[in-house]
Protein backbone atom coordinates (compact mmCIF):
# COMPACT_ATOMS: atom_id res chain seq x y z
CA UNK A 1 0.00 0.00 0.00
CA UNK A 2 1.83 3.27 -0.62
CA UNK A 3 2.00 6.31 1.48
CA UNK A 4 -0.89 9.01 0.64
CA UNK A 5 2.57 11.52 1.81
CA UNK A 6 5.16 10.01 0.31
CA UNK A 7 7.27 13.24 1.05
CA UNK A 8 6.42 12.70 5.39
CA UNK A 9 7.67 9.14 5.19
CA UNK A 10 10.80 7.96 7.22
CA UNK A 11 12.68 5.36 6.48
CA UNK A 12 14.12 3.97 10.09
CA UNK A 13 17.56 2.19 10.37
CA UNK A 14 17.01 -1.66 10.94
CA UNK A 15 18.43 -2.41 14.48
CA UNK A 16 18.59 -5.50 16.45
CA UNK A 17 15.46 -4.92 19.25
CA UNK A 18 16.22 -5.17 22.80
CA UNK A 19 14.30 -5.30 26.37
CA UNK A 20 14.54 -2.52 28.84
CA UNK A 21 12.23 -3.64 31.80
CA UNK A 22 9.19 -4.22 29.24
CA UNK A 23 9.92 -1.29 27.00
CA UNK A 24 11.58 -2.88 23.36
CA UNK A 25 13.75 -0.63 22.16
CA UNK A 26 15.24 -1.05 18.47
CA UNK A 27 13.89 -3.05 15.95
CA UNK A 28 10.21 -1.86 14.74
CA UNK A 29 8.82 -0.60 18.20
CA UNK A 30 8.18 2.90 18.90
CA UNK A 31 11.10 5.54 20.04
CA UNK A 32 10.94 5.37 23.40
CA UNK A 33 11.35 8.98 25.62
CA UNK A 34 13.81 9.33 28.52
CA UNK A 35 14.55 11.45 31.28
CA UNK A 36 16.70 11.67 34.15
CA UNK A 37 15.90 12.59 37.73
CA UNK A 38 17.60 15.42 39.48
CA UNK A 39 17.25 14.32 43.20
CA UNK A 40 19.27 12.56 45.04
CA UNK A 41 18.85 8.74 44.73
CA UNK A 42 18.92 8.53 48.45
CA UNK A 43 15.75 10.09 49.01
CA UNK A 44 13.25 7.48 47.96
CA UNK A 45 10.31 9.52 48.57
CA UNK A 46 11.55 12.88 46.60
CA UNK A 47 12.79 10.32 43.31
CA UNK A 48 9.20 8.66 43.37
CA UNK A 49 7.58 12.16 43.52
CA UNK A 50 9.43 13.61 40.47
CA UNK A 51 8.97 10.17 38.91
CA UNK A 52 5.70 10.35 39.20
CA UNK A 53 5.47 13.82 37.46
CA UNK A 54 7.59 12.12 34.23
CA UNK A 55 4.86 9.19 34.07
CA UNK A 56 2.32 12.19 33.87
CA UNK A 57 4.18 13.61 31.10
CA UNK A 58 4.40 10.22 29.28
CA UNK A 59 7.80 9.11 30.10
CA UNK A 60 8.39 5.45 29.03
CA UNK A 61 12.14 5.12 30.39
CA UNK A 62 13.59 6.65 33.51
CA UNK A 63 17.18 7.10 34.65
CA UNK A 64 18.42 7.79 38.35
CA UNK A 65 22.18 8.02 39.60
CA UNK A 66 23.86 5.83 41.42
CA UNK A 67 27.36 7.51 42.37
CA UNK A 68 27.16 5.70 46.14
CA UNK A 69 25.91 2.71 48.02
CA UNK A 70 23.23 5.09 49.48
CA UNK A 71 21.40 5.52 46.30
CA UNK A 72 21.70 1.76 45.21
CA UNK A 73 20.01 0.98 48.81
CA UNK A 74 16.95 3.26 47.52
CA UNK A 75 16.87 1.82 44.79
CA UNK A 76 14.55 -1.58 45.35
CA UNK A 77 12.11 1.12 46.81
CA UNK A 78 12.31 3.18 44.12
CA UNK A 79 11.80 0.67 40.86
CA UNK A 80 8.94 -1.00 43.18
CA UNK A 81 6.95 2.29 43.20
CA UNK A 82 7.85 2.96 39.82
CA UNK A 83 5.19 2.15 36.56
CA UNK A 84 8.15 2.57 34.11
CA UNK A 85 11.53 0.80 34.15
CA UNK A 86 14.37 2.45 36.18
CA UNK A 87 18.05 2.80 34.54
CA UNK A 88 20.92 3.39 37.15
CA UNK A 89 23.47 5.56 36.07
CA UNK A 90 27.00 4.08 36.95
CA UNK A 91 30.38 5.44 37.01
CA UNK A 92 33.70 3.51 37.92
CA UNK A 93 32.72 1.96 40.62
CA UNK A 94 31.60 -2.02 39.59
CA UNK A 95 30.02 -2.90 42.75
CA UNK A 96 27.09 -0.12 42.24
CA UNK A 97 26.29 -1.74 39.33
CA UNK A 98 25.71 -4.97 40.91
CA UNK A 99 23.77 -3.84 43.64
CA UNK A 100 21.89 -1.90 41.20
CA UNK A 101 20.88 -5.00 39.16
CA UNK A 102 20.35 -6.97 42.52
CA UNK A 103 18.08 -4.06 43.19
CA UNK A 104 16.01 -4.70 40.59
CA UNK A 105 17.07 -2.10 37.19
CA UNK A 106 15.63 -2.73 34.08
CA UNK A 107 19.43 -1.10 32.62
CA UNK A 108 22.79 -0.42 33.61
CA UNK A 109 24.78 2.78 31.77
CA UNK A 110 27.98 1.97 32.06
CA UNK A 111 30.70 2.27 30.16
CA UNK A 112 32.86 -1.08 30.63
CA UNK A 113 35.99 0.17 29.87
CA UNK A 114 35.68 3.05 32.99
CA UNK A 115 34.76 0.20 35.51
CA UNK A 116 38.07 -1.80 35.80
CA UNK A 117 39.69 -4.95 34.92
CA UNK A 118 38.33 -7.76 32.60
CA UNK A 119 37.21 -9.62 35.21
CA UNK A 120 35.28 -7.33 37.05
CA UNK A 121 33.22 -6.31 33.60
CA UNK A 122 32.76 -9.75 33.63
CA UNK A 123 31.05 -9.96 37.12
CA UNK A 124 29.25 -6.66 35.60
CA UNK A 125 27.91 -8.88 32.75
CA UNK A 126 27.12 -11.97 34.94
CA UNK A 127 24.87 -9.80 37.53
CA UNK A 128 22.98 -7.84 34.32
CA UNK A 129 22.25 -11.58 32.54
CA UNK A 130 21.34 -13.19 35.98
CA UNK A 131 18.39 -9.95 36.68
CA UNK A 132 17.49 -9.32 32.90
CA UNK A 133 19.04 -6.16 32.71
CA UNK A 134 19.93 -4.48 29.54
CA UNK A 135 23.41 -2.55 29.12
CA UNK A 136 23.57 1.43 27.90
CA UNK A 137 27.02 2.12 26.65
CA UNK A 138 27.00 5.91 27.43
CA UNK A 139 30.06 7.82 25.26
CA UNK A 140 30.54 11.33 25.74
CA UNK A 141 32.60 13.71 24.42
CA UNK A 142 33.58 15.49 27.46
CA UNK A 143 34.90 12.37 29.17
CA UNK A 144 36.64 10.28 25.99
CA UNK A 145 39.50 7.91 27.52
CA UNK A 146 43.18 9.75 27.87
CA UNK A 147 44.48 7.40 25.32
CA UNK A 148 41.55 8.90 22.34
CA UNK A 149 42.53 12.06 23.02
CA UNK A 150 45.71 11.52 22.41
CA UNK A 151 45.40 10.21 19.27
CA UNK A 152 42.83 12.37 17.53
CA UNK A 153 43.86 15.27 19.41
CA UNK A 154 40.44 16.65 20.40
CA UNK A 155 36.77 15.28 20.82
CA UNK A 156 35.69 14.02 17.07
CA UNK A 157 33.28 11.55 15.12
CA UNK A 158 35.86 8.88 15.08
CA UNK A 159 37.14 9.18 18.57
CA UNK A 160 33.68 8.66 19.51
CA UNK A 161 32.70 6.15 17.52
CA UNK A 162 36.00 4.11 18.57
CA UNK A 163 35.34 4.51 21.95
CA UNK A 164 32.02 3.08 21.61
CA UNK A 165 32.93 0.30 19.50
CA UNK A 166 36.16 -0.67 22.14
CA UNK A 167 33.35 -0.69 25.05
CA UNK A 168 30.51 -2.92 22.71
CA UNK A 169 33.51 -5.50 21.84
CA UNK A 170 34.05 -5.83 26.12
CA UNK A 171 30.99 -6.73 26.10
CA UNK A 172 30.46 -8.89 22.87
CA UNK A 173 33.70 -10.54 24.67
CA UNK A 174 31.65 -11.77 27.72
CA UNK A 175 28.64 -12.83 25.29
CA UNK A 176 26.60 -9.86 26.53
CA UNK A 177 24.59 -8.88 23.31
CA UNK A 178 21.62 -6.52 25.33
CA UNK A 179 23.08 -3.19 24.66
CA UNK A 180 22.52 -0.14 23.59
CA UNK A 181 24.93 2.81 22.55
CA UNK A 182 24.74 6.44 22.79
CA UNK A 183 27.61 8.71 21.28
CA UNK A 184 26.55 12.15 23.12
CA UNK A 185 28.55 15.49 22.52
CA UNK A 186 27.33 19.33 23.48
CA UNK A 187 28.08 19.76 19.79
CA UNK A 188 25.28 19.34 17.37
CA UNK A 189 27.50 18.63 14.49
CA UNK A 190 30.10 16.61 16.32
CA UNK A 191 26.97 14.38 18.02
CA UNK A 192 25.37 13.98 14.74
CA UNK A 193 28.20 12.65 12.72
CA UNK A 194 29.31 10.04 15.63
CA UNK A 195 25.83 8.92 15.47
CA UNK A 196 25.76 8.78 11.66
CA UNK A 197 28.99 6.57 11.78
CA UNK A 198 28.26 4.58 14.58
CA UNK A 199 24.72 4.04 12.72
CA UNK A 200 26.74 2.39 9.96
CA UNK A 201 29.33 0.32 11.84
CA UNK A 202 26.67 -1.37 14.46
CA UNK A 203 23.24 -3.33 14.38
CA UNK A 204 22.53 -2.34 18.18
CA UNK A 205 19.76 0.43 19.08
CA UNK A 206 21.16 3.97 19.32
CA UNK A 207 20.27 6.22 22.75
CA UNK A 208 20.16 9.63 21.25
CA UNK A 209 21.11 13.00 22.79
CA UNK A 210 22.91 16.50 22.32
CA UNK A 211 24.39 16.21 26.06
CA UNK A 212 24.50 19.43 27.86
CA UNK A 213 22.26 21.20 25.64
CA UNK A 214 20.97 24.22 28.08
CA UNK A 215 18.42 25.94 29.25
CA UNK A 216 14.64 25.47 27.91
CA UNK A 217 14.98 27.32 25.02
CA UNK A 218 18.26 26.93 23.88
CA UNK A 219 18.56 22.87 25.08
CA UNK A 220 14.87 22.44 22.74
CA UNK A 221 16.43 24.11 20.08
CA UNK A 222 19.92 22.30 19.81
CA UNK A 223 17.76 19.50 20.90
CA UNK A 224 15.86 19.78 18.17
CA UNK A 225 18.55 20.59 15.12
CA UNK A 226 20.46 17.07 16.48
CA UNK A 227 18.16 14.72 17.16
CA UNK A 228 15.37 15.43 14.46
CA UNK A 229 18.14 15.12 11.68
CA UNK A 230 18.83 11.59 13.08
CA UNK A 231 15.31 10.71 13.66
CA UNK A 232 14.58 12.44 10.15
CA UNK A 233 17.54 10.29 8.68
CA UNK A 234 15.97 7.39 10.46
CA UNK A 235 18.50 6.87 13.37
CA UNK A 236 17.63 6.72 16.55
CA UNK A 237 15.98 3.94 18.76
CA UNK A 238 15.09 6.19 21.97
CA UNK A 239 16.01 9.57 22.84
CA UNK A 240 16.62 11.96 26.22
CA UNK A 241 16.26 15.51 26.07
CA UNK A 242 19.40 17.10 27.77
CA UNK A 243 18.21 20.11 29.83
CA UNK A 244 18.85 22.43 32.52
CA UNK A 245 14.92 22.22 33.04
CA UNK A 246 12.96 20.01 35.15
CA UNK A 247 13.27 16.00 33.99
CA UNK A 248 9.17 16.64 33.19
CA UNK A 249 9.94 19.17 30.58
CA UNK A 250 12.54 16.81 28.90
CA UNK A 251 10.17 13.90 28.31
CA UNK A 252 7.68 16.77 26.68
CA UNK A 253 10.20 18.30 24.28
CA UNK A 254 10.94 14.98 23.23
CA UNK A 255 7.17 14.08 22.77
CA UNK A 256 7.21 17.33 20.56
CA UNK A 257 10.40 16.15 18.37
CA UNK A 258 8.56 12.92 17.64
CA UNK A 259 5.29 14.81 16.94
CA UNK A 260 6.59 17.19 14.30
CA UNK A 261 8.32 14.46 12.72
CA UNK A 262 5.61 11.91 12.65
CA UNK A 263 7.12 9.16 14.54
CA UNK A 264 5.51 9.18 17.70
CA UNK A 265 2.11 11.09 19.07
CA UNK A 266 0.91 11.48 22.14
CA UNK A 267 -1.58 14.45 23.03
CA UNK A 268 -2.91 17.34 21.56
CA UNK A 269 -0.96 18.49 18.18
CA UNK A 270 -1.57 22.32 18.34
CA UNK A 271 -1.24 24.30 15.22
CA UNK A 272 -0.98 27.86 15.98
CA UNK A 273 -0.32 31.21 14.51
CA UNK A 274 2.19 33.66 15.56
CA UNK A 275 -0.38 36.23 15.85
CA UNK A 276 0.08 39.45 14.61
CA UNK A 277 -2.59 42.47 14.00
CA UNK A 278 -5.15 41.08 12.11
CA UNK A 279 -5.89 38.48 15.06
CA UNK A 280 -9.59 38.32 16.47
CA UNK A 281 -8.58 37.24 19.99
CA UNK A 282 -5.77 36.88 22.14
CA UNK A 283 -3.67 34.06 20.39
CA UNK A 284 -0.92 33.37 22.69
CA UNK A 285 -2.34 33.50 25.92
CA UNK A 286 -5.58 31.41 24.84
CA UNK A 287 -3.09 28.79 23.18
CA UNK A 288 -1.06 29.01 26.80
CA UNK A 289 -4.52 28.74 28.19
CA UNK A 290 -5.66 25.65 26.13
CA UNK A 291 -1.73 23.55 26.39
CA UNK A 292 -2.47 24.02 29.91
CA UNK A 293 -6.12 22.96 29.92
CA UNK A 294 -5.79 20.67 27.45
CA UNK A 295 -2.60 18.44 29.28
CA UNK A 296 -4.02 15.51 30.97
CA UNK A 297 -5.29 14.24 27.40
CA UNK A 298 -3.51 11.44 26.37
CA UNK A 299 -5.12 10.54 22.96
CA UNK A 300 -3.79 11.42 19.74
CA UNK A 301 -5.52 14.09 17.88
CA UNK A 302 -4.78 18.09 16.75
CA UNK A 303 -6.45 21.48 16.86
CA UNK A 304 -5.73 24.32 15.16
CA UNK A 305 -5.78 27.92 17.02
CA UNK A 306 -5.29 30.79 14.43
CA UNK A 307 -6.41 34.41 15.11
CA UNK A 308 -7.72 34.81 11.42
CA UNK A 309 -8.91 33.88 8.67
CA UNK A 310 -6.04 34.41 5.74
CA UNK A 311 -4.94 30.70 7.09
CA UNK A 312 -7.26 29.86 9.92
CA UNK A 313 -9.71 27.12 7.25
CA UNK A 314 -6.78 26.20 5.31
CA UNK A 315 -5.15 25.05 8.97
CA UNK A 316 -8.57 23.61 10.11
CA UNK A 317 -8.80 21.51 7.16
CA UNK A 318 -6.09 19.32 8.65
CA UNK A 319 -7.37 19.37 12.06
CA UNK A 320 -9.54 17.34 14.31
CA UNK A 321 -10.71 20.87 15.84
CA UNK A 322 -10.15 24.33 14.71
CA UNK A 323 -11.10 27.81 16.14
CA UNK A 324 -10.10 30.91 13.66
CA UNK A 325 -10.57 34.54 14.69
CA UNK A 326 -13.35 36.58 13.43
CA UNK A 327 -14.88 40.30 14.05
CA UNK A 328 -16.84 41.29 16.91
CA UNK A 329 -15.69 38.93 19.62
CA UNK A 330 -17.59 35.21 17.48
CA UNK A 331 -15.09 33.11 15.98
CA UNK A 332 -16.05 30.12 13.90
CA UNK A 333 -15.45 26.60 14.85
CA UNK A 334 -14.40 23.63 12.92
CA UNK A 335 -14.78 19.70 13.72
CA UNK A 336 -13.09 17.74 11.30
CA UNK A 337 -12.08 20.13 9.07
CA UNK A 338 -15.54 21.25 8.12
CA UNK A 339 -17.04 24.65 9.37
CA UNK A 340 -19.44 24.16 12.21
CA UNK A 341 -20.65 26.74 14.69
CA UNK A 342 -19.49 30.19 15.99
CA UNK A 343 -18.04 30.69 19.71
CA UNK A 344 -17.95 33.94 21.59
CA UNK A 345 -15.06 35.25 23.34
CA UNK A 346 -15.68 34.41 27.05
CA UNK A 347 -16.68 30.29 26.73
CA UNK A 348 -14.31 29.72 23.91
CA UNK A 349 -11.51 28.60 25.87
CA UNK A 350 -14.01 26.33 27.58
CA UNK A 351 -15.84 25.31 25.01
CA UNK A 352 -12.90 24.17 22.85
CA UNK A 353 -11.47 22.14 25.75
CA UNK A 354 -15.01 20.09 25.69
CA UNK A 355 -15.01 19.77 22.22
CA UNK A 356 -11.16 17.57 22.64
CA UNK A 357 -12.09 16.43 25.65
CA UNK A 358 -15.54 14.66 23.81
CA UNK A 359 -12.96 14.16 20.79
CA UNK A 360 -10.70 12.18 22.48
CA UNK A 361 -13.29 10.68 23.97
CA UNK A 362 -14.57 9.13 20.35
CA UNK A 363 -11.34 8.00 18.93
CA UNK A 364 -10.15 6.27 22.35
CA UNK A 365 -13.83 4.42 21.72
CA UNK A 366 -13.15 3.60 18.10
CA UNK A 367 -16.38 5.58 16.65
CA UNK A 368 -14.25 8.48 15.52
CA UNK A 369 -10.91 8.28 13.78
CA UNK A 370 -8.39 11.65 14.06
CA UNK A 371 -7.73 13.38 11.02
CA UNK A 372 -3.66 13.09 11.67
CA UNK A 373 -4.51 9.36 11.09
CA UNK A 374 -6.44 10.20 7.91
CA UNK A 375 -3.48 12.21 7.08
CA UNK A 376 -1.04 9.93 7.82
CA UNK A 377 0.73 12.10 10.66
CA UNK A 378 -0.25 9.79 13.64
CA UNK A 379 2.03 6.92 15.14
Amino acid sequence: MSSIRPWRDIARRQSRQIMVGNVPVGGNAPISVQTMTNTLTSDAAATINQIRRCEDAGVDIIRVSCPDVESTAALKQIVRAANVPIVADIHFHYKRALEAADAGAACLRINPGNIGSSERVKEVVNAAKANGCAIRIGVNAGSLEKDLLEKYGEPCPEALIESALDHIKLLQDHDFHEFKVAVKASDVFLAVAAYMGLADAVDCPLHLGITEAGGLIGGTVKSSIGMGNLLWAGIGDTIRVSLSAEPEEEVRVGYEILKALGLRTRGVRVVSCPSCARQGFDVIRTVQKLEDALGHIKTPMSLSVLGCVVNGPGEARETDIGITGGGNGKHMVYLSGVTDHHVENDDMVAHIVRLVEAKAAEIDAGTSVSMDTLHGKAA
